[in-house]
């Protein structure tokens, strides 16, 4: 059992990040903020896939400008991605949003950090420290180079800035593309200071690799206990993202939700067994309760890994089974095998659907 590092807890709109609160999971979209239809459009694709929070880029005015047009079109707390411009960051606590992404370090003088600070203080909106290993302060990467100690030390001195005007509604990241230098940077981080950490992989690539580098990366720390918030960066639609966090949370038994149990295949199999796992795989993704479904080639592995699923499929030539606890239910025609799986899981589970 994970034993997972108490945090402070933070509220984010109406989510709370840290403490004993969920692992949570966020995305942002790649939309012009500006395109408000379209960024409305991409942020409900991505609450409807299991998203939790959503961040959208900030480059110009009229994208901040454009937040809270977003906001009221929306079901989940919105994030503003601020880099340098502390106008931009003032204009997105006006608009709004839930939770400001910034370093206030590289923001400008130290009264414009101030101004930012005291109205998201008065406004109860938190900041998220964002520390990049390929964006690190010159006198880190000279004193350190680009290592854990590097990165948790620009940490640090953001950090202090924030506590010094007595802020502390913080949330940290340290995201490095390397992988072992992001899970000791976080690693670090955990012992020295007490605020949620939001974990990720930066820069981590195309869909494949991209998935394998987040799920090692954050899923090793997880299994540490550690961090409160996670955002799997893809190369690949948003929406993807959010698929492959909550299979790493899930894989760790920190949140229930429907498992697909597939076999890899071999020369037993009568069926197409990656078309019918893919096909079950999209489809249980859209499902609203907890559940196991295995999907298998064959009648060799099929009656004994479906005994532990809720919900089974198991291929043969031109017919399949489909079992219900484990247990033969019924034979139906290989072609129907999918879409009569989920009218039985419509009438066995109907909140599912």
């Amino acid at each position: 059992m994970i034993v997972r590092k108490k945090t402070r807890q933070v509220k984010v709109g109406n989510v709370t990040i840290g403490g004993d609160a969920p692992v949570r999971i966020q995305s942002m979209t790649t939309s012009h903020t500006r395109d408000v239809d379209a960024t409305v459009a991409q942020i409900e694709q991505l609450t409807e896939a299991g998203c939790e929070l959503a961040r959208v880029a900030c480059p110009t005015e009229e994208d901040a400008k454009a937040l809270g047009k977003i906001k009221a079109r929306i079901r989940i707390p919105l994030i503003a991605d601020i880099h340098f411009n502390a106008k931009f960051a003032l204009i997105a606590l006006d608009e709004g949003v839930d939770k400001i992404r910034l370093n206030p370090g590289n923001i400008g003088s130290r009264e414009r950090t101030v101004q930012i600070v005291e109205k998201a203080k008065r406004l109860k909106v938190p900041i998220r420290i964002g520390v990049n290993g390929g964006s690190l302060e010159k006198e880190l990467m000279e004193k350190y180079g680009p290592t854990p100690e590097a990165l948790v030390a620009s940490a640090l001195g953001h950090i202090r800035i924030l506590e010094e005007l007595d802020f502390h509604d913080t949330i940290v990241s340290l995201k490095a593309s390397d992988v072992p230098t992001m899970i000791r940077s976080y690693r670090l981080a955990s012992e020295k200071f007490d605020y949620p950490l939001h974990l990720g992989v930066t820069e981590a690539g195309t869909l494949q690799r991209g998935s394998l580098y987040n799920a090692i990366g954050i899923g090793s720390l997880l299994n540490d206990g550690i961090g409160d918030t996670i955002r799997v960066s893809l190369t690949a639609e948003s929406v993807e993202e959010i698929k492959v966090g909550k299979m790493i949370l899930e894989a760790l038994g920190l949140r229930k939700g429907v498992r697909v149990i597939s076999c890899p295949s071999c020369g037993r199999a009568e069926v197409d067994v990656f078309k019918l796992a893919e096909e079950v795989e999209n489809r249980a993704m859209k499902l609203k309760e907890p559940l196991t479904i295995s999907v298998l080639g064959c009648v060799v592995n099929g009656p004994g890994e479906a005994h532990e699923s809720d919900f089974g499929i198991t291929g043969g030539k031109d017919k399949g089974m489909i079992y219900i606890d484990g247990k033969q239910h019924r034979v139906v025609d290989e072609a129907k095998l999918v879409d009569e799986l989920f009218e039985e899981i419509k009438l066995r589970r109907p909140n599912a659907v």
